[in-house]
Formats: structure tokens, sequence, C-alpha cells
């Protein structure tokens, strides 16, 4: 029997990376998945996820579209019946300066990261509040957390997603609802890729790969894995909680004194 048997999850940036990998997951232990992204699946996770899930649904959309997104829920309410989990993974990553920042940069990273969340949140919860029960996983980041030089606005959207997602969990806790986040450290996905794949940019990824303690990047499935399980009744009694899962990048700093003493 798998954990998430009988069990429908809508699962947003579900194309590719944390979502494709969390569909996968929750496919895995037995869900009914119904898939939200910009881009249409690029085979990988998502494939792997539907041919598990036979009756498995996919739409490609924004999450800045509030008809589209109603639309898309009301769908698998009809097809399905129910919305029991709500993975909100659709993001994107950028910033700058503040003063060399474009204000229309800003809203994008805003409204698809911070904005995006609550429009899916709100158009999931009418269900959940009627059926007295569900689970909302919001993916925040470690940089929602603490500060990272020149993401001010990845960094302040992911800070918003903590802050709601602590919000919701006291607004409808009593309603059976309970809605958590997960912060990931530095994941290896092809957003990462995007970001790190130049030269000049090698020398930082090493460097920040090195700041996690266990020595290396995250992999996807262990932010599905995460989420696996605060979607599922083996977390029924945790809610308003940002599960931090990040190889010890938040867990303080090294500064070379265990390998001046021959520990590493």
């Amino acid at each position: 029997m798998g954990r998430m048997d009988g069990k429908v999850a809508i699962i947003t940036g579900a194309a590719s990376g944390l979502g494709a990998a969390s569909a996968l997951r929750f496919a895995q232990e037995g869900a009914r998945l119904a898939g939200f992204d910009r881009n249409a699946p690029d085979g990988g996770d998502w494939a792997e996820a539907a041919g598990l899930a036979d009756d498995a649904i996919f739409e490609t959309g924004d999450v800045r579209d509030v008809a589209g997104i109603d639309a898309f829920v009301a769908a698998v309410r009809e097809r399905f019946g129910r919305i029991d989990v709500l993975v909100n993974s659709a993001g994107v990553g950028a910033g700058g300066y503040v003063h060399l920042l474009d204000p229309d940069e800003w809203d994008r990273v805003i409204d698809i990261n911070l904005k995006g969340t609550f429009l899916f949140c709100r158009a999931v919860l009418p269900a959940m509040i009627e059926q007295r029960g569900g689970s909302i996983v919001n993916l925040a980041s470690v940089e929602g957390v603490e500060g990272m030089e020149v993401t001010s606005a990845y960094n302040a959207s992911k800070g918003g997603v903590v802050l709601l997602t602590k919000n919701m969990a006291i607004d409808y806790a009593r309603q059976g609802v309970r809605v958590n986040c997960i912060c990931p450290g530095f994941i290896d996905t092809p957003l990462l890729s995007d970001v790190f794949g130049n030269a000049e940019m090698k020398a930082i990824r090493e460097k920040i790969t090195e700041a996690h303690m266990l020595g290396r990047l995250g992999r996807p499935v262990e932010i599905a894995n995460a989420a696996l399980f605060l979607a599922c009744d083996e977390s029924s009694f945790v809610t308003g909680h940002s599960l931090v899962v990040d190889g010890g990048f938040t867990a303080g700093h090294r500064f070379g004194i265990g390998k001046m003493l021959g520990f590493e």
C-alpha cells in the first residue's frame, strides 16, 4: 500500500526539476496526478510519473493567470472528485542590486514565485475546506530564511512564501488543512545549470557546493522525498513548518580548521 493511495495531487512546475521529481515520487506512492507548468513536459520524471499514474493529466499555463488557474483546478476537481494535495513548485530565479533592478523584473519574480503560490492556494482551498482536509506544500528556499548577495527579488519572493505558509497554517488548521514549506539548498536542476553553466560562474558554483556541509549539491529526489513526507499522513501533526533541506548550508560556517587538524 502506497502512502499516497487514493490522494489527488496538483503539482505546479511539474514539467521538470523539483516538480517533476515530486510527481514521480507521489506516483510511486499511489497518487493521482495533475501537473501544471508553463512548458510542456520534457520527458524524464514526469513521463515516468504519468506512466505510473495512468489517469494523470497535464496542462500548460501560467501561474500568474487567475482565470487559467481557476479553470484548471475546477477541471481537476471534476475529473477526480477531490483535491488532497497541492505542491507549489513553479518558480524562477533572478535578482540584482536593488538600485539597478528593473521594476518589471522585480514584478516578474514576485508574481511567479509569490503571487503564483498565492493564486494556486486560493484556488484549491475551497475544495480542501469543503472536504475538511488537505495538505499544501510550498517550495521556498534557503534564500527565504537568510540573505544571498545580488538576489534581491528572489530573496524577497521566497521570504514571502515562508511567511504566507505560516499565515495559512494558522488560518486553515481548524478546517483540517495543513500548510508547510520546504526551503531547499542548492539543488542540481536545469534551473541551476542555466545560472551556473558558463565558465565565469564555475568557480562560484564550486564555492557554493563547498558551503554545503555535505560537500555536494542536493538531488531533486531529496526534495521530492521531503515533499512526500509533508503531503502524506505521516506528517499529520506538522503544519506551519519551514523544512530546511540544504545539506547543512544554513548550519553555519567552515573555515578549514578541521582540515588543518587533520580531521578531513
